[in-house]
């Protein structure tokens, strides 16, 4: 069903696990853009289905902008070809089942009210496409009395109880300030479409998977949610302070704040002693970490006063020596210049263009691909001509959907993100 593997501008065959799989993907925002762009790093052929003048709701997500391009849409959606394409009509969307039919998986966020208005239904697409790998991404999934609310990040951190447990001590629960509900669902997704392409590619059988980030942001909280269902109190905004392990957070020193994070209790004996809080080290009522919890505020208490006596470079360099796992809490200015996020390449450049917009590397590392596949975004639709002749389309059937907006010119962007031709 697929294409041969090239690259997005029809360069060098991909290389990759996935190469020779096409991935039809229909998404906006970014978590489904996140899971197409996984599977395109490792070696799928990514078709990106957008609107004609419009495209991906995140190409207006901004400041910042780089040449008009916005940075949030960037770090999303390389590795990819842009078709538009308006399904609202029916042309449009008779083009879209075309596509379909060349296609080994396709991805779509729609509103699920909408899906059988416009012919992409479940049901009748793997009717049609029995080997089709189908994966919906949403808020809250394909059943439930939420099936048809719109999802957000936001959204799904507060009605998972993500939100509850974060934030200060005795403070307002706070959204973790990242899009993590829309990269875990993405992540989550790449899982589960690879491993419905082992199954794809040995019995040529396809799948329904249905992802939500609801579902992703309560697999995070697996752990609060199980301690919680046997027996631990009702977790509250802490500062971090309140993990299953004692001692495991933020500590200020003489000049900055560091974390601590102890994991069994030989570790504890190393730190303690460290430190030079022998009585804590030889007290047995602390020795484990059912203990250590019971005395946590006054153990934190010793720990805090100790650590202060120092600066954080100090600590590192102790504490690090014995194996104790300690680490600054670095701002992004740091993170992007740590050694070892440089050695590791973990920032990609976008390729083209002004310097300025990155993405970041993928969270895995196959030995098989020794550098990373960092293509440059798609510009909208400027793949719309050669995907349409792939399809058979003549020259004159091209003008005349392009004049009636069944389908897009590439359109470019101004410096403050907004489309023009």
């Amino acid at each position: 069903m697929s294409t041969p593997s090239t690259g997005p501008r029809g360069g060098e065959p991909r290389s990759g696990p996935l190469a020779g799989l096409r991935v039809l993907d229909l998404t906006t925002s970014y978590a489904g853009p996140t899971a197409s762009m996984y599977l395109a790093d490792l070696g799928a052929e990514v078709v990106k289905v957008e609107r004609p003048g419009v495209g991906d709701d995140a190409r207006t997500w901004g400041p910042p902008f780089v040449d008009g391009a916005s940075a949030w849409f960037a770090s999303a959606n390389r590795n990819k070809r842009s078709f538009a394409l308006d399904i609202g009509s029916e042309e449009g969307r008779a083009l879209l089942h075309r596509l379909i039919a060349t296609a080994d998986v396709f991805l779509q966020n729609v509103n699920p009210s909408k899906l059988g208005r416009l012919g992409i239904d479940p049901d009748e697409l793997t009717q049609r496409h029995p080997r089709l790998i189908y994966c919906s991404i949403s808020g809250f999934g394909f059943d439930g009395p939420a099936r048809d609310q719109p999802g957000y990040d936001l959204a799904a951190q507060a009605r998972s109880g993500l939100m509850s447990v974060t934030g200060a001590r005795g403070g307002s629960p706070q959204r973790v300030s990242t899009a993590l509900s829309d990269i875990v669902t993405g992540m989550c997704a790449a899982l589960a479409i690879s491993a419905a392409v082992v199954r794809q590619r040995g019995e040529g059988v396809g799948e329904v998977i249905d992802v939500s980030l609801l579902d992703s942001d309560l697999a995070l909280m697996a752990p609060r949610i199980a301690a919680y269902l046997a027996g631990d109190p009702e977790p509250a905004p802490s500062g971090g302070t309140d993990s299953v392990l004692a001692v495991y957070q933020t500590f200020p020193t003489a000049d900055r704040d560091i974390v601590v994070a102890i994991g069994n209790d030989s570790m504890w004996q190393r730190f303690s002693t460290c430190l030079g809080l022998t009585e804590l080290a030889a007290d047995d009522d602390l020795a484990t970490n059912a203990g250590r919890r019971e005395q946590r505020g006054r153990i934190t208490a010793a720990i805090a006063a100790k650590l202060a006596e120092h600066r954080a470079e100090h600590w590192l360099a102790v504490l690090g020596e014995r194996g104790v796992p300690c680490s600054l809490v670095q701002s992004l200015s740091e993170v992007v210049t740590d050694p070892q996020v440089v050695e590791r390449e973990s920032i990609l450049p976008v390729p083209g263009g002004r310097t300025g917009l990155h993405s970041v590397h993928s969270p895995f590392r196959l030995r098989t691909i020794p550098g990373p596949r960092n293509e440059r975004f798609p510009e909208l639709g400027a793949d719309t001509r050669a995907l349409l002749e792939e399809l058979g389309c003549s020259a004159d059937e091209i003008e005349r959907m392009s004049e009636a907006g069944v389908v897009g010119a590439p359109v470019t962007v101004d410096t403050k993100g907004a489309p023009a031709r």
